[in-house]
């Protein structure tokens, strides 16, 4: 039945869609930059430069070479028009936490989340899916994802996960309404421009050390490995070229010998992020602002550049492709960690200047206790990212966490870089 309307729709290629592969990133940047002008108010108002073909295809060669990433792309006519492309993967994270038997018969509190340890799921996530504007509602979309599905379902996948705008009427009627996609968690964007001329003062109160990836990963793994989507690998993200570091604030008065005493006893206030290199992956482009808006913007820069001790909060040049630092893997405890990781956030920034880009960005649950630290300007910023999520298959990864489709939302989550 599916293969006969598939050859009814598309009568001239009997083979519509295909596994893509390493060759097609230059079509997947020719049908992606059409459509980013639709009305959501976040992610189409940041454009991608889809000029550094070179670049992206330097990536995807090394993903599609991985057993778990995995794309399609649907053609068109004889001269075989990719006219859709999707992609996703496939990863272990945490969907929850349980205590160890030992740590279930020591304590008479079973709510105590010291001992906790996480519960792994395989999930799996949808990226990238675009279809060309003259070629819409022709259920080119739908098939793309189910094909993808299918490929999740026999890897062992057992949820498949998305993220869009809450206001992206067209993708929240495929995903919700035709393939039964729940609405899940709303982390929030927080978007905060680079200052060209000018770096960010770093209070003298704090220290900021930068972590091996080593200790880095032990540190994640034994005071975050908690937090929901918590990736398994989080020794291939720490590891990764695009991974610029992890760094540590504390008070200045902190002492400890080694990563290993601060593990075992950790100072009564600190605060910990990440930062990711996507400068070298893709590039944006704010589009659609009136000459007014980025006369404002020049004439910031202008009086930045001549009086920088005055610390002019100026509009990078955002009107052109630009690149971006992320921020991830934030955790902290105390009552110093939002002024340590505002501290942090701070440096980040300053990174970011001189590494040329235009801004630094983060995503964090809508609960995140860390939030009133993360400096960030409204106008750039998405207060409601939508990720939706859907059972796969009847088996669960752990039956003290049954259907994590239900499971209530968490203070924090754990934002993958790799899939932002």
């Amino acid at each position: 039945m599916i293969i006969q309307e598939i050859r009814s729709l598309f009568a001239v290629a009997p083979k519509p869609y295909r596994a893509a592969t390493f060759q097609d990133p230059p079509t997947f940047c020719h049908v992606s930059r059409p459509f980013r002008h639709d009305s959501c108010p976040h992610r189409n108002r940041w454009a991608i430069d889809g000029t550094d073909l070179a670049t992206i295809r330097r990536r995807l060669v090394g993903e599609w070479d991985h057993p778990r990433m995995h794309g399609w792309v649907a053609e068109l006519g004889e001269e075989r028009e990719i006219v859709g492309v999707i992609r996703g993967c496939i990863k272990t994270v945490t969907c929850g936490k349980k205590l160890p038997r030992s740590a279930r018969n020591a304590t008479d509190d079973p709510t105590t989340t010291k001992a906790a340890v996480p519960v792994y799921t395989k999930a799996a996530y949808i990226l990238g899916l675009r279809v060309s504007l003259p070629h819409r509602r022709m259920g080119i979309g739908l098939r793309l994802v189910r094909r993808l599905e299918s490929w999740f379902a026999s890897m062992g996948a057992e949820y498949a996960y998305m993220a869009t705008d809450s206001d992206n009427s067209p993708s929240l009627s495929l995903f919700t309404r035709r393939l039964s996609y729940q609405n899940f968690r709303t982390p929030s964007i927080l978007v905060h421009p680079v200052h060209p001329h000018h770096d960010l003062s770093l209070s003298k109160n704090v220290q900021i050390l930068s972590l091996p990836p080593l200790e880095a990963e032990s540190l994640y793994r034994r005071l975050l490995s908690t937090t929901e989507f918590f990736p398994r690998d989080i020794d291939s993200v720490l590891q990764n070229k695009l991974n610029l570091g992890t760094f540590l604030a504390l008070p200045s008065d902190t002492n400890f010998a080694n990563m290993e005493s601060f593990l075992s006893l950790p100072p009564e206030s600190w605060a910990v992020l990440s930062v990711w290199n996507s400068k070298d992956v893709f590039r944006l482009q704010v589009r659609g602002a009136s000459k007014l808006k980025k006369m404002c913007a020049k004439m910031s820069r202008v009086f930045d550049r001549l009086f920088p001790w005055l610390m002019i909060p100026s509009v990078p040049e955002v009107f052109r492709p630009f690149g971006l630092y992320f921020l991830y893997g934030l955790g902290g405890e105390g009552t110093a960690k939002v002024r340590l990781i505002r501290a942090l956030c701070k440096m980040a920034h300053n990174m970011a200047r001189k590494g040329g880009c235009g801004v630094v960005a983060t995503e964090v649950g809508v609960l995140e206790p860390l939030r009133a630290g993360v400096p960030h300007w409204a106008r750039f910023s998405c207060e409601e990212d939508l990720w939706c999520v859907k059972r796969l298959g009847e088996d669960y990864s752990d039956g003290s966490v049954g259907d994590w489709t239900k499971s209530a939302p968490g203070a924090s989550i754990f934002v993958d870089p790799r899939d932002f």
